[in-house]
């Protein structure tokens, strides 16, 4: 397809297109091995094994890009122009008029449910006398997740990713916006950005590799004997008491699992953020469209679900993204939310472990710390040089930390 080709439209709601296009650029393939079963680690071993060890189709599956999610957000009225994320999801369509490309793409009003933080932008311009708001945010919302963001079909145009950054600059001038923000990149996206004349942004969080070990005690074997000890006390400490783990997936996950999962999570964000993100309804939407994809593992005590943690599995990660709890229980956290995590991963074969956004505890729980990629487009021209001076900085101050901790890495000197 010639450029002369492409046209770019703007969806204000994923109703205005087809579930399989969209996927079709953002998982494809995927739906055909849909549902995964019971066991989705037997389905994911049986499909790398027929395609030799890797992932079977053009592009790893990721859960938070696919239609399916990405409704249950706006149906839910998470996601929506009332919370201040009003779509503006862009497609480039190729001459037959069919969708070869897309942006998961939201008009904001604020800077909340971002990860990356830029009040700080917000607050210098507005006092400069400028608008920052409203804002163009390529994301997907409420979670700080790396993936892809120019969703092209394996047999897209070779400039269909580029037509797409130019487009989403064309979208914020036309929108009176101020800036548009993509966020957890790929490194393929990112420097697709750049090119187009975005700025870019590093940041860092802390991620489970997983080499292929054999199991849990394969893996401590690699760490220092201090943290090996450390981790073999939490978890004993934290299952103390009669605590049972339980996990759920799949058509296991029924309404009395989310409701006390969303006990959790309501009590943990009432705590964080003042106001959840996420309501009631989305986790039933979430569980009637995706339960193949969702792992929840539960804490119990006699009986009663007292802490939970959400996952969401991809084909080369698992993601973790909510906790909570209705009892204090010293380590409980680290055991739900990060060792059984690593626990399930090894035993699946999943490549690395995800666990959300900051947090260097996690690094002495066998985590590593990996840098993280966004890329910003400012259109005011004063207001981009200071905004570059200061990511030129801060670039250099992550880079110096990241070095830091790899560094201390809680593995032995043969296996950091």
């Amino acid at each position: 397809m010639s450029a002369t080709h492409a046209r770019l439209t703007v969806l204000s709601s994923l109703t205005e297109i087809e579930r399989a296009a969209w996927d079709g650029c953002a998982n494809p393939g995927w739906d055909s091995v849909r549902p995964l079963g019971e066991d989705v680690g037997a389905t994911l071993r049986a499909l790398r094994a027929d395609s030799g060890g890797g992932d079977p189709l053009p592009q790893p599956y990721n859960p938070f890009i696919a239609h399916d999610f990405l409704r249950c957000l706006e149906a839910a009225g998470c996601a929506v122009a009332r919370s201040g994320w009003q779509a503006r999801h862009l497609v480039l369509e190729d001459a037959a008029g069919v969708p070869e490309a897309v942006v998961p793409c939201y008009e904001k009003t604020h800077s909340m449910g971002e990860y990356v933080f830029d009040h700080g932008w917000a607050d210098a311009y507005e006092r400069a006398g400028g608008s920052y708001y409203p804002k163009l945010q390529v994301s997907v919302p409420f979670t700080p997740a790396t993936g892809r963001r120019l969703l092209t079909r394996p047999d897209a145009s070779p400039v269909a990713r580029e037509t797409l950054a130019a487009g989403l600059c064309e979208l914020a001038r036309r929108a009176g916006a101020s800036s548009v923000h993509a966020t957890f990149l790929v490194e393929e996206d990112a420097a697709v950005l750049e090119g187009a004349g975005f700025l870019g942004r590093a940041d860092q969080q802390f991620q489970f590799d997983n080499p292929g070990y054999r199991d849990f005690q394969d893996f401590l074997d690699a760490l220092t004997s201090q943290k090996r000890k450390t981790i073999r006390r939490e978890r004993r400490d934290a299952l103390a008491g009669g605590i049972e783990v339980e996990i759920v997936t799949g058509r296991d996950i029924d309404e009395a699992a989310w409701d006390a999962f969303f006990d959790f999570y309501h009590d943990t964000g009432a705590r964080k953020w003042g106001r959840p993100y996420l309501n009631r309804r989305f986790f039933s939407l979430l569980g009637a469209a995706m339960a193949d994809r969702v792992l929840l593992i539960f804490a119990r005590r006699g009986g009663r679900r007292i802490a939970g943690a959400l996952n969401l599995i991809g084909s080369d990660a698992l993601y973790g993204r909510y906790w909570g709890a209705v009892e204090e229980v010293p380590f409980l956290h680290f055991e739900i939310c990060y060792h059984q995590a690593v626990e399930w991963a090894i035993a699946h074969r999943l490549p690395r472990v995800e666990a959300g956004a900051q947090g260097e505890h996690k690094l002495a729980r066998g985590y590593r710390p990996v840098i993280t990629r966004s890329a910003h487009w400012i259109a005011d021209r004063n207001f981009r040089a200071a905004v570059a001076d200061y990511l030129r900085r801060e670039r250099e101050a992550v880079a110096a930390e990241h070095a830091f901790l790899d560094e201390h890495s809680p593995f032995k000197a043969s296996d950091a």
